[in-house]
């Protein structure tokens, strides 16, 4: 038998159903469905999260691994958050960055007349100040997400790199 467990902190509440767990704590709730092999189980016993298996091959625990780490996750930005800061760098053309709706609009990038657009993912928030973006938000895949499409929206293509630098890109993670 092979399992992993997880102390819940004393500000969170946890719930779990089936294979779906649901945290809440001072900065808001998540809820994840984990698709798990029949094999694998997740269930809370006192003031822990149990995830176990009878089968110890490598696939499963290595499934375990994932899930623990997953409600870490979840437990860590319930209670502190994530962020992701950014920098926008360019010598050629002043680019212009804000936020629009769910978008984040790169204008004036190598010069180009229409603006490149980033989505912003979840319930992330996206502040930009001068030439520093910064991206926080409760769900770490969604504060993820959202930074990297804001740098793959200025990704250079057809321009030598090391002599158009311009772009936006990641500075910096808490």
């Amino acid at each position: 038998m092979y399992e992993k467990t997880i102390i819940i902190p004393e500000k969170i509440k946890m719930e779990v159903v089936n294979s779906t767990v649901k945290v809440e704590g001072p900065k808001g709730s998540l809820e994840r469905k984990f698709v798990v092999a029949k094999d694998v189980k997740i269930e809370k016993a006192d003031n822990k999260i149990r995830v176990f298996s009878e089968i110890e091959k490598k696939k499963v625990k290595a499934l375990i691994g994932s899930i623990i780490a997953h409600v870490n996750n979840m437990i860590t930005g319930v209670t502190t958050g994530f962020t992701s800061k950014l920098r926008v760098v360019f010598s050629h053309f002043p680019v212009t960055v804000k936020v629009e709706g769910n978008n984040v609009l790169i204008q004036n990038f190598l010069g180009e007349r229409t603006a490149r657009t980033a989505k912003i993912v979840g319930k992330t928030e996206v502040k930009i100040g001068g030439a520093d973006i910064t991206v926080s938000g409760i769900s770490a895949e969604d504060v993820g997400q959202t930074a990297s499409n804001i740098e793959q929206a200025t990704r250079i293509v057809g321009y030598d790199r090391r002599r158009f630098m311009d772009g936006i890109y990641l500075v910096g993670k808490k």
